[in-house]
């Protein structure tokens, strides 16, 4: 583990130059070269104005948000899950590199361009890892973005608020209902948290249950306001 933090630490730091993650030929210090940063997927125009995918319109919420409205109150996110990013995510999440923090985790200032007052919040948690499955891959790449966010806007991190309480079966291999279900009850909170905002960190939004059970979790717990912010979100609720 303490190998996998060094790893992200030197990749994300600008004295140790590298070559592009995606082209492989420009030099860079934060891991993506700047003609490769501007073919990034951009987030789906028009989106829902609460979950932010794809929909009719930006002003209307969309009719997954009309039919259930989701704990959280608003997702904002850096850019769309669509190539060549879904890439990098997978292989850092499951490819087992985990020198990709650094590179992912320069992205996420993208997102507060996104959202006016990003300062606004009074504390950013990452989505937790069960143990399991954080001792199995050596870390959290929510945890990583996090901290990222935090320090650019100089607001309080708090990496131990949130705990997952049961292990899980990954979300990406279930169905939609299945991931609402997968996750239902299994997060805590481990202290009040009345009248705060705070910005929940994820690396993927896709149908958005875990963001969800995680703010429902907060709401239990007295938080005022629930935000998400994730470095990228699915163009609908199907994947």
């Amino acid at each position: 583990m303490l190998s996998n933090l060094v790893a992200s630490l030197l990749n994300s730091c600008p004295v140790f130059e590298q070559h592009c993650q995606l082209c492989g030929q420009r030099p860079t210090a934060s891991g993506i070269c700047a003609s490769c940063e501007a073919t990034l997927p951009q987030l789906a125009i028009p989106h829902c104005p609460q979950c932010a995918a794809s929909a009719g319109s930006s002003l209307v919420p969309c009719g997954h948000c009309l039919r259930q409205r989701p704990a959280f109150d608003v997702l904002y996110a850096a850019y769309g899950y669509d190539y060549p990013l879904d890439g990098l995510i997978g292989a850092c999440k499951y490819g087992g590199q985990a020198a990709l923090q650094g590179v992912l985790s320069a992205l996420m200032p993208q997102l507060l361009a996104n959202r006016s007052d990003p300062a606004a919040v009074d504390l950013i948690i990452p989505v937790p890892l069960a143990a399991g499955r954080l001792h199995e891959r050596g870390f959290n790449l929510p945890d990583a973005l996090a901290r990222t966010v935090a320090a650019t806007i100089g607001a309080r991190f708090d990496h131990g608020l949130c705990v997952r309480k049961r292990n899980t079966a990954q979300q990406a291999s279930l169905s939609r209902g299945e991931r609402l279900q997968n996750v239902r009850d299994a997060f805590s909170v481990k202290r009040r948290c009345d009248g705060l905002c705070i910005a929940i960190v994820d690396d993927v939004a896709t149908t958005g249950a875990t963001l969800d059970a995680v703010a429902t979790a907060l709401k239990k717990a007295g938080t005022r306001r629930v935000e998400a912010w994730v470095l990228a979100r699915a163009s609908d609720h199907k994947i």
